[in-house]
């Protein structure tokens, strides 16, 4: 009776909440510090020398794995996964915000002979950077953006780390698809995409892969470059306005299905109301950073006062549907076309009629989001796995506060960086490749007639768009396809397909979760082959 007693009243006492490494230990610091200098010199140097900035997450899980070997207290904590995503989360900030978020921003209006819009592009950009990773902090596990899509690289770094620990016929598998990651890719093949479409939706791999193919062969299908005709930036305007309208009946719906059930649930995190004030808070500051930039800028001075409040308008509507659009095609590809959708924000702000210089002020602001919004997204991917695929929600949400800081502090640390050596690398004439074109675009001009192919267009990926729906995103995935010029990609994502769909056949889920561990080391294998093959490039220049 009294054991019966005593069991009982051990079952009814609340196990206390599990508590996550916290981003701010004391004795962790130092080694945050060191992992943002080395992420934010890796981006910098990479997009100006060889024009990328690869994803340096899987970067960072290999340095806190390292740290875990080494047999001192101060590096014993990294053997807790958590702590390990923390360190990843931190270098992969560090590397995007560095060189998409703030250097190639710069870059314009550099480009431009407009050196007294320096300072001011360089304060713009930080707090558009900010304001892009808070939002997809309120936004991630939202049914729009919800943790259990595939979010490639994400995935891909978490297995890393799970297999790492496991050392067991996972780790074995992990190693092997790394191995045909690497092999791939020191033969020219897109390995990553075998990954990527063994993880992803499959209607949006097969549109990513038509669109590979369409654009990669378009001369020999049509007789013409489809991308000088604008097919494909046409296509991703109309189907990025139809995603924005479905993710806004969405989160209506959402709400209503709320209110009609009244009963608490687990999944999502985000609920319908917390991204809808999330993204009414982060379009109100991003129209005040636009701004602030035009009277930093002095922009202001060229437009008249009703032009000057469309411009405003405009500018913070482009910031917010390129993070958006950014956001769907990396939630479901891996890849995030943020160059693509600032050089349709400027050509559309071309069209319009507004002057060059706030031009250039208005793609040098929306290529600064984006790549934030989706970079985060890979690291909270990535902890949600490692946490449990939110299982424990109290625990789940502590960690990824500890991430959204860890995000915050490599932002600062990448900020002051920027602002010490951008000079230097302007000086020797180091800037991001794409900045050069979209300097061009500007000098080059925009036609009645790039307007027309725009609308027409526009109309057709729109309506692809509608009918693929919501949870395909087959639309802005064609798009994103055709923005990119690498056949060979789309090939071997429909090669990945076939064999993917044998194996599901053959061994069913088992098979299934299998590919998800090979997939996930075919991504990390050819991140790092990318990676060091484009730092010995730099070595050699």
């Amino acid at each position: 009776m009294n054991d019966t007693t005593s069991a009982t009243a051990d079952s009814e006492v609340p196990q206390a909440p599990r508590r996550h490494p916290r981003f701010f230990s004391p004795g962790q610091m130092l080694t945050n510090l060191v992992v943002c200098v080395l992420g934010a010199i890796i981006g910098l140097e990479l997009i100006t020398r060889v024009g990328i900035t690869p994803n340096t997450s899987i970067i960072g899980a290999l340095i806190a794995i390292l740290l875990s070997y080494i047999p001192l207290k101060l590096f014993r904590s990294y053997n807790s996964l958590e702590r390990q995503t923390l360190v990843q989360t931190t270098i992969s900030g560090a590397t995007f915000s560095a060189a998409n978020g703030l250097l190639l921003p710069l870059a314009i209006p550099f480009l431009m002979g407009e050196s007294q819009m320096l300072i001011p592009m360089l304060f713009g950009a930080a707090l558009a950077v900010i304001t892009d990773a808070s939002i997809l902090y309120f936004s991630f596990d939202s049914k729009v953006f919800t943790a259990r899509a595939a979010w490639p690289p994400g995935l891909a770094t978490a297995e890393a780390l799970k297999a790492a620990a496991d050392k067991g016929r996972n780790a074995l598998l992990l190693l092997a698809g790394m191995a045909g990651g690497m092999t791939g890719k020191a033969f020219g093949i897109p390995a990553e995409m075998f990954g990527i479409a063994w993880i992803a939706n499959v209607f949006a791999m097969c549109a990513l892969g038509l669109g590979l193919i369409l654009r990669g062969y378009s001369e020999q299908f049509f007789g013409f470059d489809i991308s000088n005709a604008y097919i494909p930036h046409g296509i991703m305007i109309g189907a990025g306005l139809v995603a924005l309208v479905q993710i806004i009946l969405l989160m209506r719906r959402d709400q209503r299905d709320k209110q009609a059930n009244d009963e608490p649930s687990q999944r999502p995190t985000r609920s319908a109301l917390q991204m809808r004030v999330a993204l009414m808070s982060g379009f109100s500051v991003y129209l005040i950073v636009a701004l602030i930039l035009a009277l930093g800028t002095g922009v202001y001075t060229g437009m008249s006062p009703g032009m000057l409040i469309g411009w405003l308008v405009f500018a913070a509507l482009a910031a917010m549907a390129s993070e958006l659009i950014v956001g769907i095609a990396a939630m479901h590809s891996g890849w995030f076309p943020s160059f693509a959708t600032a050089l349709i924000a400027l050509v559309i702000g071309m069209l319009i009629g507004f002057p060059s210089t706030a031009l250039g002020v208005l793609v040098a602001f929306t290529v600064a989001t984006g790549p934030a919004f989706a970079d985060m997204a890979y690291d909270l991917k990535a902890g949600w796995v490692i946490r449990g695929e939110g299982h424990d929600q109290e625990y789940e949400l502590d960690g990824r506060r500890q991430q959204y800081f860890a995000e915050l502090f490599s932002f600062g640390v990448a900020i002051v960086i920027v602002a010490l050596v951008f000079r230097a690398y302007f000086a020797a004439d180091l800037v991001p490749p794409v900045a050069r074109v979209y300097v061009a675009t500007i000098d080059a001009g925009a036609s009645m007639e790039v307007a027309k192919q725009l609308l027409i267009w526009a109309v057709i990926g729109g309506v692809i768009q509608a009918v693929g729906g919501m949870s395909r995103q087959i639309g802005v995935l064609l798009a994103t396809g055709l923005l990119i010029t690498s056949p060979l990609a789309g090939i071997v994502i429909y090669i990945a397909l076939v064999i993917r769909w044998l194996v599901v056949k053959r061994f069913g889920t088992e098979g299934g979760h299998k590919l998800y561990i090979l997939g996930a080391g075919f991504i990390t294998g050819s991140a790092l082959y990318s990676f060091f093959s484009s730092t010995l490039k730099l070595g050699s220049r």
